[in-house]
C-alpha cells in the first residue's frame, strides 16, 4: 500500500508538471511580447501570438477528453507531451513572427491534452472520495502560473533572452513524460470492434469555437463589434453550433455527447463555472495594467502585487479539497466561495485613485479566497457524475465552457475598459489640450510616459483609469449571485471511494441515461478498482 501511495504522489507531481506547463503557456509571453514583436518585425501580428495558443488549446480539449476515454489517457498524454515540447522546440528557433505563431498553435494543441489529461488521469486512479485534496493543489496550479508566467516571461528577457521561456519546457516535458510511463498505470480496455471517431464533430465544433473565440478576441479591438467581420464570425459560430448539435445527436461515438446535458448537476456546475470563469478573468486580467498606470508600478511589480491573492487560492484550495476528503462533503463550499468572490468584486468596485496597495491587495486576497473554495471543487463534481469510462469526456466539456467564458471576461472588460477610457479621457483632459499629452492622445498611454507627465496631467490620467475600469467590477456580482442559487440546486451524491467504472453513487436517472447512451456504442470491458 505504501508503494502504491508513493506511486500515486509521483504520478501527481508528475502530472502538475504537464498541467502547469500548459498553463504557464497562456501567460509567459505577455510581458515578452513588445521585445518579441521589435525582434521579429511583426507588431500588426502580436494578438496572433497569444490567439493562436488559446484558440488551439480551447478546440482541442473536448477532442482529447472523448479520444482519451475511447484510446485511453497514457498514450494520449505522452502524445500532448511531445506536441507541446516540439512547439516549444519550434518558438524557441523562430526567426519570423509567422514561424513563432505557427509554434503556438502547436503548442496549444499540446496544452489542450495536457490540461485536459491531467485531471482526468487523476480520476483514474483516485477515487472521487480522495480527489478534492488532489484536485484542489491542481487547481491552483493555474493560479500561480498567471503569476509565475509574466514574471518568468519577464525575467528571460531581461536576462537570457525570450526564447527562453519556451527552452524551459524542454526539461519539464521530460519530467512529465517519465512521470507518466513509470507511474500512469491504467488497465487497457479493450472494444469488441473499433470505436468509430466522431470526424463530423470534430470539425463543426472547431469551426464553431474558432469563429466564437475570434469574434470575442477581435470585437471592439480589432474590428468594431458592428463590424461585418466581427457579426460574420458571430453568424457562422451561431450556423456551424447547430449543425455541431445535429451531427452529436447522430454520432455513435459524439465528440460532447448530449447525455451530458441531460445530467442536472453537469448543467449547474458547467453554468456555475462560466459565470465564475467570465468574472474571474474579467477582474484579474486588467488589474495588473491599473496597478501599472495608477500605480506606478513596475509590469514584475504589478505581477508580485497579485501574488496574495495566488497564495491565498492556492492554500485555501488545497484546504478546502482536504476537507473534502476527510467529511466527503462538497456542496456548501462551492456555494460560499461563490459569495465571497461576489463580495471581493464589490470591495473591489470601491477602488479610488488614493486607495492604498495594500488594502488593493486584501481585496484581491479575499477574491482567491472564493476562487480557492470553489472553482476546482466544481471539476470534482462533476467526474463524480459519470462513471470513468466517460469521465475524461464529461471533465473535457465542463472545462471547455470554462476556457470560453475565460474569453468572453477578458474580452468584455478589454472592449468596454478601452471605450470607457478613452471617453473618461478626452473629458478628463480637455482642460489641458493636446499637447499635455502628445498627439497619440489616450492611445499612446504607457507607464512611462503617464508618470512623466506634470502632475495635473498625470492626476487626470490616473482617475480617467480608475473610472474606466473599476466599475466594472460591480457588472459582473449579478453572475457570481446566479452562479450561488444555481449551485444550490446541486444534488449531492456520495463521492466514491474506489475507482471504478459504474455510477454506483451517482442517481438512477442519469445512471439510465448515460449507461443507455453507452450501450449503443461500441462495448468496453470495464475494469474496477480500489485504491
Amino acid at each position: 500500500m505504501t508503494k502504491q501511495k508513493n506511486s500515486i504522489k509521483l504520478l501527481f507531481a508528475g502530472l502538475m508538471v504537464t498541467q502547469f506547463m500548459s498553463s504557464l503557456g497562456q501567460t509567459v509571453l505577455s510581458s515578452a511580447l513588445p521585445t518579441i514583436v521589435g525582434e521579429l518585425n511583426g507588431v500588426e501580428h502580436m494578438t496572433w501570438v497569444i490567439t493562436a495558443f488559446i484558440l488551439a488549446l480551447t478546440i482541442m480539449m473536448p477532442i482529447y477528453g472523448k479520444l482519451s476515454d475511447l484510446m485511453g489517457r497514457k498514450p494520449l498524454l505522452l502524445f500532448a507531451i511531445t506536441l507541446f515540447i516540439i512547439g516549444s522546440v519550434l518558438g524557441g528557433l523562430s526567426d519570423s513572427m509567422n514561424e513563432l505563431i505557427a509554434a503556438r498553435a502547436v503548442q496549444g494543441i499540446g496544452g489542450g491534452g495536457l490540461m485536459i489529461l491531467s485531471q482526468a488521469a487523476i480520476a483514474d486512479v483516485i477515487p472521487a472520495r480522495e480527489r478534492g485534496k488532489y484536485m484542489g493543489i491542481m487547481g491552483a496550479t493555474f493560479a500561480v502560473s498567471s503569476v509565475a508566467g509574466p514574471l518568468l516571461g519577464g525575467w528571460f528577457t531581461e536576462g537570457p533572452g525570450w526564447r527562453w521561456a519556451f527552452w524551459m519546457n524542454l526539461p519539464l516535458g521530460i519530467l512529465a513524460m517519465i512521470a507518466t510511463i513509470l507511474f500512469l498505470h491504467i488497465p487497457k480496455r479493450t472494444y469488441d470492434q473499433r470505436p468509430k471517431i466522431d470526424y463530423a464533430g470534430m470539425m463543426l465544433m472547431a469551426v464553431a469555437t474558432a469563429s466564437l473565440v475570434l469574434a470575442l478576441t477581435w470585437g471592439g479591438n480589432t474590428y468594431a463589434w458592428s463590424s461585418v467581420q466581427v457579426l460574420g464570425l458571430f453568424a457562422v459560430a451561431v450556423v456551424t453550433g447547430a449543425a455541431f448539435l445535429f451531427a452529436e445527436s447522430k454520432a455513435a461515438e459524439p465528440i460532447m455527447p448530449l447525455y451530458l446535458f441531460r445530467d442536472r448537476n453537469f448543467n449547474l456546475v458547467t453554468l456555475a463555472a462560466l459565470f465564475t470563469s467570465i468574472a474571474m478573468f474579467g477582474a484579474v486580467g486588467y488589474m495588473p495594467t491599473y496597478l501599472q498606470m495608477a500605480g506606478g508600478y513596475s509590469a514584475s511589480v504589478a505581477g508580485l502585487l497579485m501574488a496574495p491573492m495566488m497564495m491565498v487560492l492556492l492554500v485555501v484550495a488545497t484546504a478546502s479539497g482536504v476537507f473534502v476528503s476527510k467529511t466527503g462533503k462538497y456542496k456548501p463550499l462551492p456555494i460560499i466561495g461563490s459569495l465571497i468572490v461576489a463580495l471581493s468584486l464589490f470591495l473591489l468596485s470601491t477602488i479610488k485613485v488614493d486607495t492604498p496597495v495594500w488594502l488593493i491587495a486584501t481585496y484581491l486576497s479575499v477574491l482567491g479566497l472564493g476562487l480557492g473554495t470553489s472553482m476546482q471543487l466544481l471539476t470534482l463534481i462533476v467526474q463524480n457524475s459519470f462513471p470513468v469510462r466517460v469521465v475524461g469526456t464529461a471533465t473535457a466539456a465542463t472545462n471547455y465552457f470554462r476556457q470560453v467564458g475565460s474569453t468572453l471576461g477578458s474580452a468584455i472588460v478589454g472592449s468596454v475598459f478601452a471605450s470607457r477610457l478613452i471617453d473618461y479621457a478626452n473629458k478628463n483632459l480637455a482642460q489641458f489640450g493636446d499637447a499635455a499629452v502628445g498627439s497619440g492622445g489616450a492611445n499612446s498611454f504607457t507607464p512611462a510616459l503617464v508618470h512623466g507627465l506634470p502632475e495635473p496631467v498625470r492626476e487626470a490620467v490616473v482617475l480617467s483609469y480608475n473610472q474606466a475600469l473599476i466599475p466594472i467590477f460591480l457588472w459582473f456580482i449579478p453572475l457570481l449571485l446566479i452562479a450561488a442559487v444555481l449551485l444550490c440546486f446541486i444534488r449531492p451524491k456520495a463521492l466514491a471511494t474506489s475507482v471504478e467504472d459504474v455510477i454506483s453513487t451517482a442517481d438512477e436517472s442519469a445512471s439510465g441515461q448515460v449507461d443507455s447512451r453507452l450501450e449503443s456504442a461500441p462495448h468496453v470491458v470495464a475494469h474496477e478498482r480500489s485504491v
